[in-house]
């Protein structure tokens, strides 16, 4: 895929690194990422991977903007409270980058409709902050044999991983997922909510760049991601730690003896953001 004059004055940055080039840009503008929520951590994964160029970025949010978001939801302005999450987000993303084709899904992510919206995509990357949409997708990109970036923030903290679930390792063993780091999710009531705790505005940039690199990284080939690593970000102590994780053989979507053959165990889920 060809970059115009203009596009390619504008990543310039860009081309010029050895590791990337103008294949690597290429390549983002090829791609079709889907992301997972248009919140506090979709934001800055939003508006970084419009800015690299990424040629069609997929919007999943069935939530509207309100002022309570803007504290760390920066995809968003004042004058937005009240539209759809999607359509603020898309707004933006074009006065960042008019190179960039926005497909708004304005609905909740089900099992009716997960594996149609996410087998369109190249990529996902998740910014949910609930654990049935986090299951719904884990499960939905491991059937459509897609790339999963995955985050979570908490007040304080976040923690960001690459899921090629669908793929085995050097070794022969598949690579890990979500259900092998959380089996199964907390009882209703047992994690408070960033509406019930709070959560530092600046922390959903942190992690959310960090996915957004994750995100750059798998499209292009470069570097070493995150598939098999947690990295843990503490922003308190400004610590960061990569733990090792591993496929689990008693997971009951990719081990020895898998028990899901379909999204039919899980019900539907709300696609609510952080």
């Amino acid at each position: 895929m060809t970059l115009s004059s203009e596009e390619i004055e504008r990543y310039k940055r860009h081309i010029i690194l050895k590791e990337l080039g103008i294949q690597g840009q290429q390549k983002l503008k090829q791609a079709r990422v889907l992301v997972i929520g248009a919140g506090g951590l979709g934001s800055p994964l939003l508006l970084y991977l419009a800015a690299a160029g990424v040629g069609t970025i997929g919007i999943i949010d069935d939530d509207i903007v309100s002022l309570s978001n803007l504290q760390r939801q920066i995809a968003h302005d004042t004058e937005n409270v009240h539209m759809p999450k999607t359509a603020s987000a898309a707004e933006r993303i074009s006065h960042i980058n008019p190179h960039v084709k926005v497909e708004q899904h304005n609905c909740r992510l089900t099992t009716d409709n997960a594996l149609d919206i996410i087998s369109d995509y190249d990529i996902v990357a998740d910014g949910s902050d609930n654990f049935e949409t986090r299951y719904l997708v884990n499960d939905a990109c491991f059937f459509a044999k897609k790339p999963l970036v995955f985050a979570a923030i908490g007040p304080f903290d976040g923690h960001v991983t690459t899921f090629r679930a669908a793929e085995k390792n050097e070794q022969g063993e598949p690579n890990p997922n979500y259900r092998c780091i959380f089996p199964k999710a907390p009882p209703p009531g047992t994690v408070a909510s960033c509406s019930e705790i709070g959560v530092l505005g600046a922390i959903a940039g942190v992690v959310g760049t960090l996915q957004a690199t994750e995100t750059i990284k798998e499209i292009t080939g470069i570097g070493e991601g995150l598939v098999g690593r947690l990295l843990l970000i503490d922003t308190l102590t400004c610590q960061f730690q990569s733990v090792n994780i591993k496929w689990d053989p008693n997971n009951p979507l990719s081990g020895t003896t898998p028990l899901y053959k379909d999204l039919s165990h899980l019900n539907s889920s709300t696609n609510e953001t952080n």
